[in-house]
């Protein structure tokens, strides 16, 4: 999409309001695109915007980022600079989605663990301490200082994407191909990680190799799932994982019959006994 004649070029209040609307990204959460709408959302200001009156240009790229998302919400501002950064240059939005999608796991990693195992459990000791002594700064501590560093964390996250952004795409234009296509390898091994992680598939069949000899020789059995997991680790979660692709991409279906569909192959596969 490219930037409509007479519209105004976004400026660096533009990306700190953007910065600042993080806050807003868990208010549209849901199970169908977790925080796709919410994302859309962060962005419309700037987009409306950039686009101006062209209304039909903004109501497609709206729809385009109300897809799946999930990253860290104090982190987000950095995506987002990035994101209107290469929009306000007029690069094309397969680059931009695949920057977009490919900076979702890391930072959503980051931000979880800095914020939640390392300023939380901080903050909480601390107040917890000055609370057990009877004084009230414990908990205003632990508000006022959490408050202020995650802001802190938005708002210079925002500023160097911002700063990256405009240098990168100054320096390395012509480059953007090779830097899209890394971005996609990096997001497709992130979906393939979580594959074959997240999704436990196997088949409980094992069967008796050799016979009982006059010696009584104990019979040896063997595991079809440790037979397939020799031969292609992760096999089932990887064909599940891509019948899912082909029911959302190629027939359209949503989430929710996604979920129905899992019901049933997991409850009819365990009680025929061929799903574990």
């Amino acid at each position: 999409m490219k930037l409509m004649t007479g519209s105004k070029k976004l400026v660096k209040s533009d990306y700190t309001k953007t910065a600042l609307r993080a806050y807003f990204l868990q208010n549209g959460f849901n199970y169908s695109n977790y925080q796709g709408l919410g994302y859309a959302n962060v962005l419309y200001p700037a987009l409306k915007k950039y686009y101006g009156s062209d209304q039909k240009a903004l109501c497609k790229s709206l729809e385009e980022n109300v897809e799946f998302y999930n990253t860290n919400p104090h982190f987000l501002p950095f995506i987002t600079s990035l994101h209107l950064v290469m929009l306000d240059s007029d690069r094309p939005e397969t680059e931009i989605r695949s920057i977009k999608m490919a900076l979702m796991g890391p930072l959503a990693g980051i931000g979880d663990s800095l914020t939640q195992f390392c300023l939380a459990p901080l903050f909480s000791t601390i107040a917890a301490s000055l609370a057990t002594d009877g004084l009230v700064m414990g908990p205003i501590f632990f508000f006022l200082a959490m408050n202020a560093i995650l802001l802190g964390i938005k708002l210079g996250s925002g500023l160097y994407g911002y700063r990256l952004g405009t240098n990168f795409i100054d320096k390395l234009s012509e480059q953007m191909a090779v830097v899209s296509r890394i971005a996609n390898i990096i997001g497709v091994t992130v979906i393939a990680g979580l594959a074959a992680t997240s999704v436990k598939m196997s088949i409980p069949f094992t069967f008796a190799a050799g016979e009982v000899d006059a010696e009584n020789t104990a019979q040896k059995f063997v595991s079809i799932q440790a037979m397939l997991d020799k031969i292609a680790p992760a096999l089932l979660p990887a064909l599940f994982t891509l019948l899912m692709y082909y029911l959302i991409k190629q027939k359209k279906w949503t989430t929710y019959k996604l979920v129905i569909l899992t019901v049933i192959i997991g409850v009819l596969g365990s009680w025929l006994g061929i799903l574990a």
